[in-house]
C-alpha cells in the first residue's frame, strides 16, 4: 500500500507539471490532434523500456495468454478515456471553463462506488473520508470564481455541465478498468502502457483534424518533451494502479490539477491563487487520511 501511494503521489507531480507544460507550449493545436501526436512520441520514448524489461520473447509470451477478458478491458479502458476526452472538449466548447472544469475533476466520486459495487473493494471509514477530502480539494483547485456551488447547480439545466459530469464518469470507468487490467488480469505494467497509449491513438486518429502547425525543429522538440512527460506519467500511474485500489489511486493522481494551478499562480501570476493554496492544503490532508 505504501509503495502504491508513493507512486500515485509521484504520478500526480509528473502530470501536474505536464498540464502546466501543455498550457505554456501548445495553443494552436486541435486537442484530438495534439493528443494523438503526443501519444505517438510517448510510444517512441516508452519503446526502449518495453524492450529492456520484456524483450520480444516477453511481449510475445504476455500477449499469448490474452483472452477475451484482456482484450475487453483494454478496449473498455481505451474507449472510455477517448470518450471522456471528447466529451470534456465538447463541454468546453459550449460552456464556460469556470463550471466545466470543476465538475470534470470529481472523478474519484464515481470511482469509489464503482469499485465497491463491481469489485467488492473495502476501504476504512478514514480512507473514505480521505477520498472525499481529496476530491473536494481537486474540485476547489479548478474553481474559477463565483459561488462554490455554482458549477454543481448548473448541472440541472446546463448541457455543458452535464457533459462535464458524463466525462468525469467515463474517466472513472477507465480508472477502474486500469485496476482490473493490472491487478485482476495481471497484465504487465510495461506492456499495458503502450497498449493503452496505442489504442487511444487508434481511436482518436480518425477524429483528429489533419491541419497542424508547421512541424519545425522547435515544434518537434516540444512534442517530444510532452511525449516524455506522458510516457513517464503513464508508467508511474500504472505502477500505482497495479498496487492499490483505484478508489485510492484516483484521488491522489488527480491532485495533478492542484500542482498545475499552483505552478500557474507562482509563475504566471494567475488569479485565485489563495483558493489554490486552500486546495493544496486539503489535498495534503486527504492523501494523509488515505495513507494512515
Amino acid at each position: 500500500m505504501t509503495a502504491g501511494i508513493g507512486f500515485a503521489i509521484v504520478a500526480a507531480l509528473i502530470w501536474g507539471v505536464y498540464l502546466f507544460y501543455l498550457k505554456r507550449m501548445f495553443v494552436d493545436y486541435p486537442a484530438s490532434t495534439l493528443t494523438v501526436l503526443i501519444n505517438v512520441f510517448a510510444l517512441i520514448w516508452y519503446g526502449p523500456l518495453v524492450g529492456y524489461s520484456l524483450g520480444v520473447d516477453g511481449v510475445t509470451t504476455a500477449l499469448s495468454v490474452f483472452e477475451l477478458a484482456h482484450l475487453g478491458i483494454l478496449a473498455l479502458t481505451a474507449v472510455t478515456i477517448a470518450a471522456a476526452m471528447v466529451t470534456f472538449l465538447r463541454a468546453l466548447g459550449i460552456g464556460d471553463v469556470s463550471y466545466v472544469a470543476p465538475i470534470n475533476k470529481i472523478v474519484p466520486v464515481f470511482v469509489l462506488p464503482i469499485e465497491v459495487v463491481v469489485l467488492g473493494q473495502f476501504l476504512t471509514p478514514l480512507q473514505v473520508a480521505g477520498v472525499v477530502v481529496a476530491t473536494i480539494a481537486i474540485y476547489v483547485a479548478n474553481f474559477q470564481g463565483g459561488a462554490l456551488t455554482e458549477p454543481l447547480r448548473r448541472i440541472a439545466h446546463s448541457r455543458a455541465a452535464q457533459l462535464a459530469l458524463v466525462s468525469a464518469f467515463f474517466f472513472a470507468v477507465s480508472d477502474v478498468g486500469k485496476r482490473i487490467a493490472l491487478q485482476e488480469l495481471a497484465i504487465p505494467a510495461t506492456l499495458w502502457v503502450p497498449l493503452l497509449l496505442g489504442s487511444v491513438v487508434v481511436i482518436l486518429a480518425p477524429f483528429a483534424p489533419r491541419s497542424v502547425p508547421a512541424m519545425n525543429r522547435l515544434e518537434v522538440g516540444k512534442l517530444a518533451g510532452a511525449g516524455a512527460f506522458v510516457a513517464a506519467g503513464e508508467h508511474v500511474t500504472t505502477l500505482a494502479f497495479a498496487l492499490i485500489p483505484a478508489s485510492i489511486a484516483s484521488p491522489i493522481v488527480n491532485t495533478q490539477a492542484i500542482i498545475a494551478v499552483l505552478l500557474g499562480g507562482l509563475i504566471l501570476k494567475e488569479r485565485y491563487f489563495r483558493i489554490r493554496i486552500v486546495a493544496a492544503v486539503l489535498a495534503v490532508i486527504g492523501v494523509t487520511m488515505i495513507a494512515i
